[in-house]
């Protein structure tokens, strides 16, 4: 694509953007209805449009972030000022050089906002419209040359410029619609917030927000109809609702705290139900308030309530999850919701440290949590590891001396990054069956992972260090040898988490990231657990070939020709990127769609899809989901889908209505290590892999997927769904082109 085509996309992208953020949206659907909507008013409608230009040509002039051009972010609020100007002035030369300037005043708040609020971490979300269309109302009222519009007088008139007599039935048979007066209000509030304040341009913009999104339509519901029963129980006076149509500040606030900076779920909508008194007061003060300078309030109790309700959400010290912000916008409440979730499944949390245990090979764990002998009270949450043969000895010889045991004098590793905080060192190994209680822990080390995530590594041999206090340490680093020393009768690792920097801290019950558990020969992945007595785990261990194969780096380049039974060939390409946030994704040039995906060293995971579902990169996404970057034979590897990632057919429209309360569907992944074989170009490995779906027990919708990996890149994939085989032939160089 030439830079002029880059440059119209990009241009029509920030243009359609710019309409859709109003409703927190970069739906493109969704986004024509409500362009459509705004021509209602032809001059209202080329106002808006025309600031929405000026705005976006001058962010780009002036050099301002392209990523908030083409979100829209800098659009919107001229486009809101660009509708209010419109239908309030009657169009003229002297009203359309008033409108650029007025666009240009408009961005400069916004970008001033941007950085002043920003820094706490908020949205401006639409202040600058109002600083904007209150500054050139006043400003206004002493511009003679600018005459007040009597349009919105003569609808009928309006409509006839519009579509002409069908337009004008259109019109009449909407308003004449038998509907009970709430429902009338709600669209007529949906309306107002383009300036537009019929019933037929309401009813435009609920169907886009139903096209948009299910949950977006329901808590739009849910806000509107929570202030239009307050109103009722409470005495107040409904024509707050119905006359100006500002029933929308409960619109946009129920859609921004209930899913778009919230996570939907019931809490978030039990929110939405109890900031409608807080905006019923904002609402009825601001307006006594505002109407001392013959003003509309528009959409200040709107923004007022949702940025005080999440200022106040920063300074909670607990209950995160109640309700939980959005840490990743998805631009959808649905994808907020489906995302996040699936996340916090997998990942355990958004911010959890990876901890991997502390030794190479397979260990046996001789004291778990809530231990027999030492592991008690506030010294619970820990665990004791040895090495023992196949025939369950963990000596060799009598087992007379420290040096006879398996575990003794070997690695000890670091569980995750992080700083060595503390070394404690100089306590000599105990003889066998004796125990140092005045050296309780022994030789020891504590590392520091993140704020309150501390890992302490005790009973190490004396002078085996071999980093020092304040070194930062990766994962898997050697950090000493496993000793005999404090308390402790034979050599082992004593290993626990705690929230201070201090040896011989209270432990914390945080679980080890991935494990692998031998159970007799039957290898079983273990994710986000706690390590169990008599289990005999290890680490995952690195495969070359598969390691090598999944490490996706920015700037890598692959190409695939890919065939189906009937000898149709197409070309896909594929580039890995990174965005802003320096998240790693695979872009598929072909088809523009995306596959963000997380690789921890032993685990190579895909976390979301962006596209269209019938890509090479899609199915891609699906069939290596997770896959560990080691070969145990007859391993099985599961995992659950996001319910956004996969085809649902009918299905998801109502698992979206349903997602805040309850989610029905769980598309379900697995992984089997079939085979390997080494040559003298490394291993050759095949797996295979499933998406499946299944709604109440029965598989709706099945994948199967083959990988051949092999000279350190994926060579083949296959793709049977059904009695359909589609394969993709690696044909780059080495993965790289």
């Amino acid at each position: 694509m030439n830079s002029s085509k880059i440059k119209i996309s990009a241009f029509i992208e920030s243009l359609l953007n710019s309409y859709t953020q109003v409703f927190f949206s970069n739906n493109k659907i969704f986004a024509l209805a409500l362009i459509i909507v705004s021509f209602f008013d032809l001059y209202a409608g080329i106002s808006g449009m025309l600031a929405v230009i000026i705005s976006n040509a001058m962010a780009f002039v002036l050099g301002f972030n392209r990523f908030n051009i083409r979100s829209g972010y800098y659009g919107f609020n001229s486009l809101l000022v660009g509708l209010g100007v419109g239908v309030f002035f009657q169009p003229s030369v002297e009203f359309y050089v008033f409108l650029i300037f007025t666009a240009i005043l408009t961005l400069f708040i916004t970008v001033s906002l941007e950085g002043i609020i920003g820094k706490y971490g908020l949205p401006y979300l639409s202040i600058s419209f109002l600083f904007g269309i209150w500054m050139v109302t006043l400003a206004a009222r002493e511009f003679s040359a600018l005459e007040i519009s009597e349009r919105g007088i003569y609808n009928l008139n309006e409509m006839y410029m519009l579509g002409g007599l069908s337009m004008v039935n259109i019109y009449e048979w909407f308003n004449n619609l038998p509907l009970h007066e709430s429902i009338k209000i709600y669209f007529r509030s949906l309306g107002a917030i383009f300036f537009q304040y019929h019933l037929f341009a309401g009813l435009l913009i609920a169907l886009g927000l139903l096209i948009y999104s299910r949950i977006a339509f329901l808590l739009s519901i849910i806000g509107f109809y929570a202030a239009y029963y307050f109103y009722h129980f409470i005495g107040a006076d409904i024509s707050e609702l119905s006359y100006s149509y500002i029933g929308f500040n409960y619109i946009l606030s129920a859609i921004a705290v209930g899913g778009f900076f919230v996570v939907p779920s019931r809490l978030s909508v039990l929110w939405v139900i109890l900031l409608t008194p807080l905006l019923s007061i904002t609402i009825t003060s601001t307006s006594a308030l505002f109407s001392i300078f013959q003003l509309s309030i528009f959409s200040l109790p709107f923004n007022i309530i949702v940025l005080l309700f999440l200022y106040v959400m920063k300074f909670r010290e607990r209950y995160f999850k109640s309700p939980e912000l959005v840490a990743v916008q998805q631009f959808s409440p649905e994808k907020n919701l489906y995302v996040q979730r699936n996340f916090h499944k997998r990942f355990h949390d958004l911010d959890h440290v990876s901890i991997g245990l502390p030794f190479w090979g397979e260990w046996k764990v001789t004291q778990a949590h809530d231990g027999e002998m030492t592991h008690k009270s506030d010294w619970k949450h820990a665990w004791d590891f040895e090495i023992f043969d196949d025939e369950g000895q963990k000596f060799k010889g009598r087992g007379n001396t420290p040096e006879d045991y398996y575990a003794y004098n070997k690695p000890i590793v670091a569980p995750a990054d992080g700083y060595v905080q503390e070394i404690v060192d100089g306590i000599e190994d105990n003889k066998i069956g004796d125990m140092n209680l005045e050296r309780n822990w022994g030789n020891s080390i504590v590392i520091k992972h993140r704020e309150k995530v501390f890992s302490q590594i005790s009973h190490i041999k004396a002078d085996s260090f071999k980093v020092t206090r304040g070194e930062f340490v990766k994962k898997g680093d050697v950090l000493a040898y496993c000793g005999n020393s404090g308390r402790s009768p034979e050599p082992h690792i004593h290993f626990q988490l705690q929230e201070t920097p201090h040896v011989g801290s209270k432990t914390v019950d945080y679980p080890v990231s991935h494990y692998i558990l031998n159970h007799s020969g039957k290898y079983e992945l273990k994710t986000f657990r706690l390590p169990e007595k008599d289990q005999l785990i290890s680490n995952i261990g690195s495969n070359d070939t598969l390691k090598k194969a999944l490490h996706f780096v920015a700037g890598q380049k692959m190409k695939f020709e890919v065939r189906d039974e009937s000898g149709r060939e197409q070309i896909f390409e594929w580039e890995v990127q990174t965005d802003i946030l320096n998240n790693t994704y695979i872009l598929c040039k072909t088809s523009g769609a995306k596959a963000y995906l997380k690789n921890e060293g032993d685990i190579h995971s895909f976390v979301n899809y962006m596209g269209k579902k019938n890509t090479l990169l899609y199915y891609f996404y699906l069939g290596a989901f997770k896959i560990v970057n080691g070969f145990y034979r007859g391993l099985k590897v599961e995992d659950e889908i996001p319910v956004s990632g996969i085809k649902l057919g009918g299905w998801k429209i109502l698992q979206d209505f349903l997602a805040p309360f309850y989610i029905f569907i769980r598309p379900k992944y697995s992984l089997l290590y079939h085979k390997s074989s080494e040559d003298i170009s490394g291993s050759a490995i095949e797996l295979h892999s499933t998406a499946e779906l299944k709604i109440g027990g029965k598989v709706v919708r099945a994948l199967n997927f083959v990988m051949y990996f092999g000279e350190n890149e994926l060579k083949k994939f296959v793709i049977r769904q059904g009695k359909q085989k589609t394969e993709a032939i690696n044909i780059s160089k080495d993965g790289i082109l």
